[in-house]
């Protein structure tokens, strides 16, 4: 038991001092992401949008379980609500008007490559970018056009036809149904044919002539 003097001194600082924390504490996470051409950086497997003049800078993010903080040096350029994985939080105001032109000469170039694989693969990426900021899209028609180049296009070609008639348009999942999908049955390998022998000849000249008589009858 605590005794008058030691009683007086914890009301004291029980005035004083905050209440005990119910909650963990969280230790937030560093890291130095680059903000892509598509002013994009990523975080923890999630993707979030930065002003014009950051592209081609590497930051500094914290992030916590609700927030995510960018840094240059010291200044704080940029505050987005934390994102699961594979998530995205852009922020329209982040994209200049008088840049449009040049981001969408970009996403013409990248939806024509798509078209020149495939009719379907064209179209996947074409919906792909059919959004009212389509620059913010490019991270998923390159990595369309990679699975073009790891798969094949006629197989990324069947499998994105499949996508659009299901109204599917997640390249994360169109990797695993290619992945997951059967691999093209191999080409058996041609039958090995022998050549004939230079020198073969016919048995004929191989058999030794039967002994003849005086006469010159065969015995």
């Amino acid at each position: 038991m605590l005794d008058a003097p030691q009683r007086v001194e914890a009301e004291r600082l029980g005035q004083v001092l905050r209440p005990a924390p119910t909650t963990p504490y969280e230790v937030p996470l560093w890291t130095d992401p680059k903000v892509a051409r598509d002013q994009h950086a990523q975080v923890a497997k999630a993707l979030y949008s930065l002003p014009t003049p950051l592209v081609g800078k590497t930051l500094r993010a914290r992030a916590d379980r609700a927030l995510v903080r960018f840094y240059d040096g010291p200044a704080l350029v940029k505050t987005h609500p934390r994102q699961p994985p594979g998530g995205r939080s852009t922020d329209p105001a982040d994209f200049p008007a008088e840049k449009t032109a040049y981001a969408l000469r970009d996403v013409a170039f990248l939806e024509r490559e798509a078209t020149r694989h495939g009719a379907a693969i064209g179209a996947f990426a074409h919906a792909l970018l059919a959004v009212p900021l389509p620059w913010t899209r490019m991270r998923r028609v390159y990595a369309l056009l990679g699975l073009v180049k790891r798969y094949g296009a006629p197989r990324v070609e069947e499998v994105c036809q499949l996508a659009l008639t299901a109204d599917l348009l997640d390249v994360t999942r169109l990797k695993r149904m290619l992945a997951l999908a059967a691999p093209p049955p191999a080409t058996p390998p041609p039958a090995r044919v022998i050549p004939l022998a230079r020198y073969l000849r016919p048995a004929s000249e191989y058999t030794l002539p039967r002994p003849r008589d005086d006469d010159g009858g065969a015995r």
